[in-house]
């Protein structure tokens, strides 16, 4: 008799407070395998294993690759690594980024979903945009159980907002009360693997592949949906579509991944980016005119350095006008979508 023995958990912002205490609420007896990607700064050591471990009676690591899974213990994925599981073992890897993140959510439980199917419990908890709602689709596609924190507990509340959006989420609930709610699922019988069509198994396969190898061209990538008239923001590369349920992403060929969200979030930057640098360009202008008008003016030259000025004005207007371009910009966020952080 197969039993949920295998819980892959998402978090972003806000998530190590829900992380602690949800390993606060775990039993000491707990036998599944728990694995977690938290997003984290890429450059900075990790110690989130240490604070799970004293939070809660189960030991947390950062496992290595090829390690093998034990249960009752609790895997975290290290900073800039995807953690995937496959067979009994875990892999490590510098894949490509997806929803502008490694470690990803959605890899790991594409991962998970593919590999053990109805074994497989998803828990999405706090965090910015919709990393996870792929993969969380993935493993309720999978016969796995979906899980969300209840976003009204959440710090942020737009990763587990989206999952009830385009998920068929089967408990919400608060994350101390995650402990019991796994201990209750064990005891339940994991239901026989859900039927998938040929194509979506290939599909999933190929995108845990890319993953971990990063080979999207080889694998087929531009095969997998709809090659759409847009450019990947990490590479530039070619962008394909791909529709899961209700929702719509995109993978580039080289394998960079994004919700409509996370991509629409990364263009937005970029041009917010670069209207920055137009504006510093002029700036910069003025800053040469104003300093030419003032030279010739200190030469008698009055006529010249009277022309230098009125260009510099006319820079400075422009500065000014694109500085209330950018202000429209930033405070006009597309209805429904995570605001954005305010550049200072």
């Amino acid at each position: 008799m197969e039993q949920h023995d295998i819980v892959v958990v998402g978090s972003s912002a806000g998530g190590i407070p829900a992380l602690l205490a949800m390993a606060k609420s775990l039993p000491g007896d707990y036998d599944a395998s728990i694995f977690i990607v938290q997003h984290l700064s890429p450059d900075a050591e990790s110690i989130l294993p240490q604070m799970m471990s004293r939070a809660g009676p189960l030991p947390a690591s950062h496992p290595s690759d090829g390690e093998a899974f034990e249960p009752g213990h609790i895997y975290i994925a290290p900073p800039d690594h995807h953690m995937l599981v496959e067979k009994d073992r875990i892999l490590v890897k510098r894949g490509p980024k997806e929803n502008l993140f490694r470690p990803s959510v959605d890899a790991l439980f594409r991962s998970a979903g593919y590999m053990y199917g109805p074994r497989v419990v998803g828990i999405v908890l706090s965090g910015y945009l919709n990393d996870g709602s792929s993969g969380l689709w993935t493993v309720k596609r999978m016969g796995g159980v979906a899980v969300v924190q209840d976003p009204k507990e959440a710090l942020y509340r737009d990763m587990p907002a989206h999952v009830l959006e385009y998920v068929d989420v089967d408990h919400m609930v608060r994350v101390s009360e995650i402990g019991p709610l796994l201990e209750r699922i064990s005891q339940v019988e994991a239901l026989a693997r859900t039927e998938v069509t040929p194509e979506i198994m290939e599909r999933i396969q190929a995108e845990v592949i890319i993953a971990a190898q990063g080979n999207a061209y080889e694998m087929g990538v531009l095969k997998m949906g709809e090659v759409v008239p847009l450019s990947c923001p990490e590479c530039h590369g070619a962008l394909v579509r791909i529709d899961e349920g209700p929702a719509v992403r995109f993978r580039c060929h080289t394998g960079h991944a994004f919700s409509a969200d996370a991509l629409l979030a990364s263009i937005t930057e970029a041009v917010e980016d670069t209207l920055w640098q137009v504006t510093n360009r002029i700036e910069e202008t003025n800053i040469l005119l104003s300093q030419l008008g003032g030279h010739f003016a200190e030469e008698g030259r009055e006529g010249l350095a009277e022309l230098y000025f009125s260009r510099a004005r006319e820079a400075a207007k422009k500065a000014d006008a694109l500085h209330e371009v950018v202000y429209r910009y930033q405070m006009s966020p597309v209805e429904g979508l995570p605001g954005k952080r305010k550049r200072t």
